[in-house]
């Protein structure tokens, strides 16, 4: 990690440094915070799924080929 940190200091250097660090925060809290509301969509979906509308192949067997206008 103090390897890493150090190549970063040479790179960014000592004044962008910091602000590179907040945006990096900020787009990482950003990521997760969308990682948690996908998983909980998926949850919800799963648990409480919504009624499917009938299948188009369900209502063609139900009615008679000949009656559609």
């Amino acid at each position: 990690m103090a390897v890493i940190g150090a190549v970063a200091l040479l790179v960014f250097g000592p004044k962008r440094l910091p602000e590179f660090g907040r945006t990096l925060g900020k787009t990482l809290k950003g990521f997760q915070t969308a990682s948690k509301e996908f998983e909980r969509e998926i949850s919800k979906a799963m648990a409480d799924p919504e009624e499917l509308p009938p299948s188009s192949s369900s209502d063609a067997a139900s009615s008679p080929k000949g009656s559609e206008d």
